[in-house]
């Protein structure tokens, strides 16, 4: 195991940990200014769908990416919490019936399950709100043309022209609308699932000032980290243990999805997450070993087995 490799787990660690516990805290009964009441089975859902359970990678890359530039680790720690709460809020709605229709997240049954449709729906809801609620606190920055900054690149990753504009592209893809429609594999991996996994990187440089040239660094490793990490999930749905990944495999196949898996094969699929890591590599020569920890995050997204 390299240093690297060594301080990036405990690192995830860590910020997972941190994360938990700063979340637990965001998302607890207690009202804040200007609400009315926070009502208890919502809140105890977006709870059930956010509390013990995932890696936080994408909060990690936050606190990675803004540790290089000396940010205080309780200001990317609540811009990470922001991120998290709309992956969350994206596995909510993934899961429903009316798209994946999948009955267990994370080894558990998902939020409809467990709840219903109508309260996963508006957990899913509470959840996107809250983020940009948290995003744009005081703590975050005291500058707030970064917090703004951090705002617009955040509904972006998610909105219309990132993660949910990635989803439409994914149901189209699978037929949802009529005939099915042709699919851009990388292009609907950098909005669907890249778009969130970028900004956890730049994130870092908005918040550190950067240069441009910093700025571009990190933008370059987060999209070659972001479209690895779709890699190794579609490897995973063809070859993952369902046990090991807590949610059902074959998915994709069921659905008739292509994936860069259908147009590369396995073998294709491998070794185009091996140039991936050479181009993350490679994007984060400008730092020297302040990178070393985003080097290994890099290895773990395109090795991790769950």
């Amino acid at each position: 195991m390299t240093t690297g490799t060594a301080e990036f787990a405990k690192r995830l660690d860590q910020t997972a940990d941190d994360t938990e516990a700063l979340l637990a805290k965001l998302l607890a009964d207690t009202v804040e200014q200007d609400e009315i009441v926070r009502p208890k089975r919502l809140i105890e859902a977006m709870r059930y769908s956010s509390l013990g359970g995932g890696k936080r990678l994408r909060p990690f890359l936050v606190v990675e990416s803004a540790a290089v530039f000396g940010v205080p680790r309780n200001a990317a720690l609540m811009a990470g919490a922001a991120l998290e709460c709309i992956h969350c809020y994206s596995l909510i709605h993934d899961d429903l019936p009316a798209m994946d229709n999948s009955d267990l997240r994370r080894g558990r049954p998902t939020l409809h399950k467990a709840y219903d449709d109508a309260t996963a729906i508006l957990a899913g809801d509470a959840l996107l709100t809250i983020a940009f609620d948290i995003i744009t606190r005081d703590e975050i920055h005291r500058d707030a043309g970064v917090r703004l900054a951090l705002t617009r690149a955040l509904s972006r990753a998610a909105g219309v022209g990132g993660m949910a504009g990635g989803q439409m592209l994914d149901l189209a893809g699978e037929g949802r609308f009529g005939d099915r429609e042709p699919v851009d594999v990388a292009r609907l991996q950098q909005m669907k699932t890249g778009a969130l996994l970028r900004f956890g990187c730049i994130a870092g440089a908005i918040l550190g000032q950067s240069s441009a040239k910093e700025y571009q660094a990190l933008d370059d490793f987060g999209r070659a980290l972001g479209e690895a990490f779709q890699i190794a999930d579609d490897l995973l749905d063809v070859e993952g243990d369902a046990a090991a990944l807590g949610k059902q495999t074959g998915q994709d196949a069921a659905l008739g999805k292509t994936t860069f898996v259908t147009q590369l094969g396995i073998e294709g699929a491998k070794q185009r997450v091996r140039d991936l890591l050479a181009r993350a590599d490679a994007a984060l020569s400008v730092f020297g070993p302040r990178g070393d920890v985003l080097r290994a995050a890099a290895r773990f997204v395109a090795e991790r087995k769950n």
